[in-house]
Formats: structure tokens, C-alpha cells, sequence
């Protein structure tokens, strides 16, 4: 009998509506959406450190986690969508089967991120955090994945590859594919990237991490 042991579990869903958001419920998203975008341009125009440390550390796109990561302390669009986001993140730590709810964890960090054409985010983990995520404003066609690694690579030394059809949980690297409205929760030892954008448009997204709650 062939076994799934330790697997590593994402969640993936329209941040309303669920899987198959009806109508209303996309308008809804369009709407948090387009007051997201505006946000987003008026804290990168104004933003002149996050765009000095951009230029050195995030080469062709902006970001702002050096700057404003707490972006939901002095917005309240950002505020709305934490507000959003928490209820998703209570139902991932009760598939997880953690033995802790939603109220021991808190959001502590919230940035942007404007990933225009060839922009990449190398392989990296949020450390210190519990949960950690993603929540997708604008993903024009072809401007890249959220890429997964499975955790144990450094740990396969004589292990064969995997077949190019290999089924999913036998993958060593998975690729999300979001769609604008869409989040995506992982654990934060979770290993991603985000691969080079392809697309001609812009990637814009807002990525954040839940950790213990300060008593």
C-alpha cells in the first residue's frame, strides 16, 4: 500500500467567492482591486526609499518590504483586505491541523510588489512567520508562476529525477498559476520563488505573513 506521508499543503482561492465566484462576487473583487491598484501607485510615487532599496536589491521592479511592510497600519485599503485575508488564513491552519486557532496569530507584515517584464524573486523562506502569502491584484498573461520547492531537495542525494508527467505530489518543484482576485497560503518554511516575468505587462501583488500574536 502506497502511503502520502509528510505532505506540504497550499491553499489557492478567489479571496470572494471561493473557487467559483458568482458575478456579484467579482465585482466585489474588481472593486478591492481597483482601490488596491490606485494605493499601490500613490505609496510607490511617494516612496523614495523603497525605491532607492529597490534598484539595488529587486533589479527592474519595486517592492515595499524594506520600506512600508506594515502597509495595513496606515491604509485602509490594505486594512480592508487583512480583514479579507484572516478568515482564509483561520480555515488553512484548521486543514493544517495545527493545534492553535486563528486568534493566536495576528498579520505582521503586509508590502506590494510591481514586477514588470524580466523582474524575478529568487528561491527564499519568510522566517520567523507562521503563515505566509500572496494575494494577486494584476497577472497579465505570461508573467510567471509562484514556484514551490519541496522542502526536502537538499536531502536527495542519490534520488533519481522525475519523470517531466511525474504526478503532482511527486513533483520536486510546482508551479502555482494565479489569476488577479486570487490568494495563495503556504506554511512560511515553504521555499518559492517567483520566476522571471515573461508577459509584457506588469505583475502586482501584495504578499504578507501571519505570526504569533504579541500578549
Amino acid at each position: 500500500m502506497i502511503q502520502k506521508l509528510f505532505p506540504t499543503l497550499t491553499y489557492q482561492t478567489f479571496l470572494h467567492g471561493g473557487d467559483f465566484p458568482s458575478s456579484a462576487a467579482k465585482k466585489k473583487c474588481l472593486n478591492l482591486n481597483r482601490s488596491l491598484l490606485e494605493e499601490v501607485e500613490s505609496f510607490k510615487r511617494v516612496d523614495k526609499a523603497g525605491q532607492e532599496w529597490s534598484k539595488k536589491n529587486y533589479l527592474g521592479g519595486y517592492t515595499s518590504y524594506a520600506s512600508y511592510d506594515r502597509l495595513f497600519l496606515v491604509s485602509s485599503e490594505f486594512d480592508n483586505l487583512r480583514k479579507a485575508l484572516t478568515p482564509h488564513v483561520g480555515k488553512f491552519i484548521k486543514a493544517l491541523d495545527m493545534d492553535i486557532s486563528i486568534n493566536d496569530l495576528e498579520m505582521t507584515h503586509l508590502w506590494m510588489n510591481v514586477m514588470p517584464s524580466n523582474v524575478t524573486h529568487s528561491m527564499h523562506i519568510h522566517p520567523l512567520s507562521v503563515i505566509s502569502g500572496t494575494y494577486y491584484l494584476q497577472v497579465p498573461k505570461g508573467s510567471g508562476s509562484l514556484k514551490i520547492e519541496d522542502p526536502r531537495m537538499d536531502q536527495f542525494m542519490n534520488s533519481p529525477a522525475r519523470k517531466a508527467n511525474a504526478k503532482l505530489e511527486n513533483q520536486r518543484h510546482v508551479h502555482l498559476r494565479p489569476q488577479a482576485g486570487q490568494l495563495i497560503l503556504f506554511e512560511s518554511w515553504t521555499r518559492h520563488e517567483v520566476p522571471p516575468n515573461l508577459g509584457q505587462g506588469i505583475r502586482i501583488s501584495i504578499s504578507f505573513n501571519y505570526g504569533w500574536k504579541n500578549r
